[in-house]
């Protein structure tokens, strides 16, 4: 398995962060790299999700909602085909602090080609999910 995992510190209480996660139509306002999301949040339910990773292609997918505890975590998974050759867990925790919340955004990559999320690519995607955590934090704290 590979995973990349990000936090960052924002001064806004988990409700408002939560708030801007599942506020799906003003993605494209002030997120960086998940540039929309639309369809059903529910468990079980099914994602249109595009994303624009720093120097890399566009990509659009359609993953599963695997979790949904209201702020707490928001997580999908997506596979590129089949499950089980390329698969990705998304993943948003909210941990409350003293000062606000902890935003952890993360992805485990499993599957028979989870190698293919090192290199570049493992930097394109990490440096993307910075990108949105430092819009998130911006946009909560704006």
């Amino acid at each position: 398995m590979r995973t990349i995992t990000t936090e960052i510190a924002i001064a806004a209480p988990p409700a408002r962060v939560w708030e801007a996660l599942m506020g799906f139509a003003a993605y494209g306002d002030w997120n960086p790299f998940v540039t929309s999301i639309s369809g059903d949040s529910s468990v079980g339910g099914r994602l249109d999700v595009a994303i624009e990773p720093p120097g890399g292609k566009p990509m659009r997918f359609h993953p599963a909602v695997t979790a949904h505890e209201p702020e707490r975590l928001f997580q999908w998974l997506g596979s590129l085909g089949v499950k089980g050759v390329f698969d990705g867990r998304h993943s948003f925790r909210l941990s409350p602090t003293e000062h606000g919340t902890r935003f952890e955004h993360r992805e485990d990559f499993t599957g028979l080609l989870g190698f293919l999320m090192s290199g570049a690519r493992r930097d394109q995607t990490e440096a993307g999910f910075r990108a949105m955590n430092e819009a998130l934090k911006a946009h909560c704290e704006g």
